[in-house]
């Protein structure tokens, strides 16, 4: 070895990975490890291409009655039967999708959104500030929301916009805190002194610096919301203060679904699997990309 030559630990690079990989890079290659979480995800991806190209995968309009086939079993004619009122159930379950996983996805970038933003400028700015909004948090998740959620949802009309705003007021609590503890431990590091001694603005720094690296939890927490909209949303059409017909989603076609359980027992089955599916999907999907993103993790 030459005089001048700097010995390089055997263990300086990971086994596995490669030099030069970005942190995004190396957390795809260990999610693709991730074998169920990469099913849940090919199972979303199918559901809303379903729900995407629902006019052109089914003869029907989820608004069409056929008052001689009520409450038909499955046939050539009807592949999933029809409801109490002759609509064909596949055509309503795919225009579903497209209600309940627009509820889902809205809700969950929307609470994402303002939890970022204002666990960012508590844990950025900390004193009066932090204190003022993390009260503000700790009141929000101290509230029995289902209860109130259901009072605000009957008051919304039944809107789409409505019962993601109702969602959202309950669900950005803990991407909040998540957030905060995050730019907590990243305000002080190295490279943010640096931003800062270069002249950046504090938009800048939290904007271009802090954020971007306390996404991971972020993305999690929202894979998750998505789920819990979902079921959320479903309640609330089951309970009548939801998405009202004829609009269709997975809630409101379980709604009168009970009382045909053992007549028509498929008005129940489809769109219950439905829901069970897409929400477990999820929680695979958020229960990978956790193993991805976290690099103290082994995979």
């Amino acid at each position: 070895m030459a005089r001048n030559a700097v010995a390089i630990p055997e263990r300086a690079v990971p086994a596995g990975v490669a030099v030069g990989q970005s942190y995004w890079q190396i957390a795809w290659r260990r999610f693709k490890h991730h074998r169920v979480a990469l099913l849940g995800g090919a199972v979303i991806l199918l559901f809303l291409l379903l729900a995407i190209f629902a006019p052109y995968l089914t003869p029907y309009s989820f608004e069409q009655i056929d008052l001689l086939n009520r409450k038909a079993p499955p046939s050539l004619k009807h592949l999933l039967g029809t409801d109490d009122l002759g609509h064909d159930v596949l055509t309503r379950l795919l225009y579903a999708g497209r209600i309940s996983l627009t509820v889902g996805f809205s809700a969950a970038l929307t609470s994402a959104f303002f939890g970022t933003l204002i666990g960012g400028l508590a844990g950025f700015y900390g004193r009066w500030l932090d204190n003022v909004l993390m009260r503000i948090t700790d009141i929000m998740l101290s509230i029995p929301d289902l209860p109130v959620i259901i009072i605000l949802a009957r008051y919304m009309g039944g809107s789409v916009v409505g019962i993601v705003f109702v969602l959202t007021l309950f669900a950005w609590m803990g991407t909040a805190r998540l957030v905060r503890g995050e730019i907590l431990k990243l305000r002080n590091q190295d490279f943010t002194e640096a931003a800062r001694a270069m002249g950046a603005s504090d938009v800048r720094i939290l904007v271009r610096h802090l954020i971007p690296n306390a996404l991971a939890p972020v993305i999690v927490a929202a894979t998750l919301t998505v789920g819990s909209a979902i079921l959320l949303e479903a309640a609330l059409s089951f309970l009548g203060v939801g998405i009202q017909p004829p609009t269709p989603s997975w809630g409101n076609m379980l709604q009168n679904a009970q009382d045909f359980i053992w007549t028509a027992p498929w008005l129940a089955v489809w769109p219950g699997a439905m829901i069970f599916l897409t929400v477990l999907c999820f929680n695979f999907l958020g229960d990978g990309l956790r193993d991805a993103l976290d690099p103290r993790l082994k995979v």
